[in-house]
C-alpha cells in the first residue's frame, strides 16, 4: 500500500498556489487546497485535481488574516489524512501606494497574511512534522523579499519577514530532518499581479503596457513574465528527496531580477 504524503499549500484556488497544488498532486501527493471563499467553486478545484492525478484533494476553507483559522487548517488536514508532510505558505495580498497614503487597515492585512499566518501554519504544523519523522516547509517570498521597490512598504516588510522566519525555523529543525526554504519568485502573471495594475498605472502615471514594461518587468532582465508552472516545478524539487540538505535558503526565479 502506497504512503501517500499531505501538503497542504495556502491560497491555492488560483495562480502560483493553484500551479504547486497540482505539481505536488502529480507527485502522488494528497493535497489540501485552501482559500477563504468556501464557494461550490473552491471544492470543484479540489476535485478536479483528484480526478487529475494519484492523490487525493479536499478543499478547506481557512481565513488566513486569522490566527485560529490558520491552525486550524492544519489541523483539520492532519485529522482528514493523518498527517501533514508538506507545508506551502503561498497565501498573499497586495496594495500599491505611497508610504504615507498607505492605508492602516492595507498594511494590517497584508502582514497578517503574507508573513504572520506563516508562523501560525508553521507552528501547528512542527509538532505533526516531528512526530512523523520529517517534512518540508516552503514558503512563498519574492524578489522583494531580498531587495525594495517603491509603494509597496507592507508587502516588501512582509517578504522580508518571510525570509528571516524561513532562516529561523530552518535551524531550530535542522535535526528533525524538517527543511524550511523559500522561493523567490520574480513577476508572475497572477491574478494577483493583475490586480496591481491598475495601481501601477496610478501611481505612476501611465498606461498599462508601458506600467508592465518599464516598472514591473524593467528590472526583469528576460524582460518575461516568470509561469506559475517554473515556480511549482521549484518547489517539487524542494520537496524531494534531492533537496534533503537544502535548508535556510532561498531559490530565487525571476529572472535574473536580483543578480545585480
Amino acid at each position: 500500500m502506497t504512503v501517500r504524503r499531505t501538503a497542504i499549500v495556502t491560497g491555492s484556488t488560483s495562480g502560483i498556489g493553484l500551479a504547486i497544488a497540482h505539481a505536488l498532486a502529480a507527485e502522488g501527493c494528497n493535497v489540501v487546497v485552501n482559500s477563504f471563499s468556501d464557494t461550490p467553486q473552491d471544492h470543484a478545484i479540489a476535485e478536479a485535481i483528484a480526478k487529475e492525478h494519484p492523490g487525493e484533494a479536499v478543499y478547506i476553507k481557512a481565513d488566513m488574516s486569522n490566527a485560529f483559522e490558520c491552525r486550524a487548517l492544519v489541523e483539520r488536514a492532519a485529522e482528514k489524512f493523518g498527517s501533514v508532510d508538506i507545508l506551502v505558505n503561498n497565501a498573499g495580498i497586495q496594495h500599491v501606494a505611497p508610504v504615507e497614503e498607505f492605508p492602516v487597515e492595507k498594511w494590517d492585512a497584508i502582514i497578517a497574511i503574507n508573513l504572520t499566518s506563516a508562523f501560525h501554519t508553521i507552528a501547528a504544523a512542527v509538532p505533526l512534522m516531528k512526530k512523523a519523522g520529517g517534512g518540508r516547509i516552503v514558503n512563498i517570498a519574492s524578489a522583494h523579499g531580498l531587495i525594495a521597490s517603491p509603494f509597496k512598504s507592507a508587502y516588501v516588510s512582509a517578504k522580508h519577514g518571510i525570509m528571516g522566519l524561513t532562516k529561523t525555523v530552518a535551524l531550530e529543525l535542522a535535526r528533525d530532518k524538517i527543511t524550511c526554504n523559500a522561493i523567490c519568485p520574480g513577476y508572475v502573471l497572477t491574478p494577483l499581479v493583475e490586480a496591481q495594475i491598475p495601481d501601477q498605472m496610478k501611481a505612476h502615471g501611465m498606461d498599462r503596457e508601458t506600467v508592465i514594461r518599464e516598472v514591473m518587468l524593467d528590472r526583469q532582465p528576460t524582460k518575461e513574465f516568470v509561469t506559475v508552472e517554473e515556480i511549482a516545478a521549484a518547489v517539487s524539487f524542494l520537496c524531494s528527496p534531492a533537496a534533503a540538505q537544502i535548508n535556510g535558503t532561498h531559490i530565487s526565479v525571476d529572472g535574473g531580477w536580483t543578480a545585480e
